[in-house]
């Protein structure tokens, strides 16, 4: 039985996209030739995950002389935002709060992280901010 589509990218397909980021334009052998290494993907592996990618809309491709060259359509900003908000709702019920208490608690912050996470909030929108805001109220009146 097959399995089904992953509606993010599953890692051989974050590794071709990272290539394709980087180089901006590439053929089937190109990632290969980048991918290199201890665990370099077969060309037709290759070709089968970019086929998929372009399926998912993450790539599209143009002819190349007798090859295609593969373009990357999402940016990596974008993946990003995607898989995050996939990990916010699969395991924190769509709570960027909960995310960041659960990194906070458990991760090895140093000061400069957290005088950086502060300024973010600080600079979030206006909105955001006042949720942001209500909950440190609360957390002092503990």
């Amino acid at each position: 039985m097959a399995r089904p589509p992953s509606p993010g990218l599953t890692d051989a397909e974050l590794r071709v996209m990272r290539v394709l980021w980087e180089r901006k334009r590439a053929t089937v052998g190109n990632v290969v030739e980048r991918l290199a290494g201890p665990h370099t993907l077969a060309y037709n592996t290759v070709l089968t995950t970019l086929g998929i990618l372009e399926r998912k809309g993450y790539v599209t491709h143009e002819k190349d002389g007798r090859a295609f060259a593969y373009l990357p359509v999402v940016d990596q900003t974008e993946a990003r935002h995607t898989a995050l908000s996939q990990v916010l709702k699969r395991f924190f019920d769509d709570s960027p709060r909960l995310l960041v208490l659960d990194l906070l608690g458990h991760e090895r912050t140093d000061a400069g992280e957290l005088r950086r996470v502060r300024e973010l909030i600080e600079q979030a929108p206006p909105d955001n901010r006042e949720n942001s805001d209500a909950t440190r109220k609360r957390r002092r009146r503990r």
